[in-house]
């Protein structure tokens, strides 16, 4: 296996803050993706628009992961027995698990460079455990899910949040997310950041601004 280690970046007085999907985490597979469709016996073309109808609200924490299914069983004119519902959870949350060890270098190179940093994820509060106990998670200083604080990004109010428990300004705020609306709203209370296309742009952006 290849060396995986990159040089230090250092930022400080800079907090890089992260998202997690497709960002640090892969996306769904394929297969991933293929499975979770089956097991909802969906027509893929119907399946995911009725699995992001309502995702935001299971992301803000104010629609259960029991709810959140019976409104995609409703929009796709079917029901779902509660042990479906076990089922059709475990394949979604097992397809959002997998890294990319590419990010994963960036990040360890901005924490050997003693770059503060924290997670910030829409997300159910389900995930929380991941994020807060999975191999990464020691190199975050603090990590914010959505589903936890009644709030979700874009909103101004979940930066605000996350500056305020960080202790930064506004100007020391640096936001990678895959979501151009989000980084938008990073920029809108003050911060900087960028919009996550691979390692190697996200690497040299950094480094740049190291520089």
């Amino acid at each position: 296996m290849p060396p995986t280690n990159l040089q230090p970046i250092s930022l400080a007085p800079r907090v890089v803050v992260f998202d997690y999907g497709e960002v640090i985490s892969r996306a769904p597979s394929e297969a991933d993706r293929a499975a979770l469709v089956a097991r909802a016996d969906a027509d893929d073309t119907d399946f995911w628009p009725a699995y992001w109808e309502h995702r935001d609200e299971l992301d803000r924490g104010t629609l259960s992961i029991a709810d959140y299914w019976a409104g995609v069983a409703a929009r796709l004119g079917t029901s779902w027995s509660a042990v479906d519902v076990h089922e059709l959870w475990a394949l979604d949350h097992r397809s959002w698990l997998s890294v990319d060890p590419a990010t994963l270098a960036v990040l360890h190179a901005l924490h050997d460079g003693g770059t503060r940093m924290a997670l910030l994820s829409n997300a159910g509060a389900d995930f929380s455990g991941w994020l807060r106990n999975g191999s990464f998670a020691s190199l975050f200083e603090h990590v914010f899910v959505s589903g936890e604080l009644g709030m979700i990004k874009p909103g101004a109010d979940i930066y605000g949040h996350v500056m305020a428990e960080l202790g930064i300004e506004p100007s020391e705020l640096l936001f990678i997310d895959n979501k151009a609306v989000n980084v938008e709203g990073a920029r809108a209370v003050g911060g900087d950041g960028l919009v996550f296309t691979d390692a190697a742009a996200l690497e040299s952006w950094l480094r740049g601004l190291a520089a």
